[in-house]
């Protein structure tokens, strides 16, 4: 079957010249090589049979030796059944054959679970870029972070393996930046600071995390400025470190100054507005472009709900 369609359809062909005098394992080197591809992805090719080494199927141990030539092909990415393209208005910030910045509404799930199979805007940028080349062998955008469902703001989807890889490289590194705006119970002492703690499931019900102290905490690191003082409450900006789960809502609820509107983190129910979630909202994205390396900046103007809130706290 391999032999088949090994190199055969609209897949990509690509041929190789091993250099070195020393010899390295292949799946090592095609690694090195296709940078745009993950370690993962290229030991699925391997053991597709989809490698060859002089000719003769290639395993992922099997040695290369100066002037050894490696063809590798690609298949094209394959359609998920699961996955269907959904008409839905995208409010776009940049968008490049590479790469789209959008600003996310509230209520909107990114990605497709079990329950959830539709209605996410992984459905509508299918939808939106009909041309899309495929993420990991996959007929579907790259998710380089998410937003939880009723968090509004900056969000970067890559549109191509090589750009997924280096969006996330950019995230692991901080050379991404990402801010946010929320808006918090109470007063914080002080106009800025940073919360250094590990985040974890929660112990006491695993649909939550929380600030945990044992070897099931991930490092997580928020920097945090008051903007305005609002009575009661406070406008903070903040500033990530690492993307853990939750981690601007756990940190906060962590300080004693939980999002207001967090159906999950905030225990406070009388609002000075019907909120249908937390009011945190991903105000500027940060990235060096993928493929041609341009420092981009997005921003994302506050959504109606959340100017709204912010007017009837100074009202009061």
């Amino acid at each position: 079957m391999v032999e088949a369609n090994f190199g055969v359809g609209a897949g990509e062909l690509v041929t190789l010249t091993y250099p070195k005098p020393l010899p390295m394992r292949l799946d090592r080197w095609l690694v090195a090589q296709r940078p745009e591809q993950s370690r993962a992805r290229i030991q699925k090719f391997i053991e597709a049979g989809y490698v060859r080494v002089n000719g003769v199927t290639g395993r992922a141990k099997t040695p290369l030796r100066q002037g050894d030539s490696v063809a590798l092909w690609m298949p094209p990415p394959e359609p998920l059944p699961y996955l269907v393209p959904q008409a839905m208005a995208l409010d776009v910030l940049y968008e490049d054959a590479h790469l789209i910045v959008l600003n996310k509404p509230a209520g909107l799930t990114v990605h497709p679970a079990p329950g959830n199979r539709d209605g996410t805007l992984v459905n509508g940028l299918l939808h939106h870029c009909p041309d899309l080349p495929g993420i990991g062998g996959e007929l579907r955008p790259g998710i380089v972070h998410r937003l939880d469902k009723d968090t509004t703001g900056c969000i970067v989807v890559a549109k191509s393996q090589e750009a997924l890889v280096k969006l996330q490289v950019q995230i692991q590194k901080r050379i991404a930046s990402r801010q946010y705006l929320a808006v918090v119970h109470g007063v914080p002492a002080g106009d800025s600071g940073t919360v250094v703690a590990p985040i974890g499931r929660h112990p006491a019900d695993r649909k939550k995390y929380a600030v945990v102290h044992d070897d099931s905490g991930r490092h997580a690191c928020t920097h945090w400025r008051l903007v305005e003082r609002l009575g009661d409450y406070s406008l903070l900006r903040f500033k990530l470190d690492t993307g853990r789960t939750h981690q601007i809502r756990v940190h906060c609820a962590h300080l004693g100054h939980p999002i207001v509107g967090d159906p999950v983190y905030s225990r406070c129910r009388k609002l000075p507005l019907d909120m249908p979630g937390q009011a945190l909202h991903a105000v500027q994205l940060g990235l060096n472009h993928p493929i041609h390396g341009e420092r981009i900046v997005c921003e994302a103007p506050l959504p109606e709900l959340f100017e709204r809130l912010l007017a009837a706290l100074r009202r009061r």
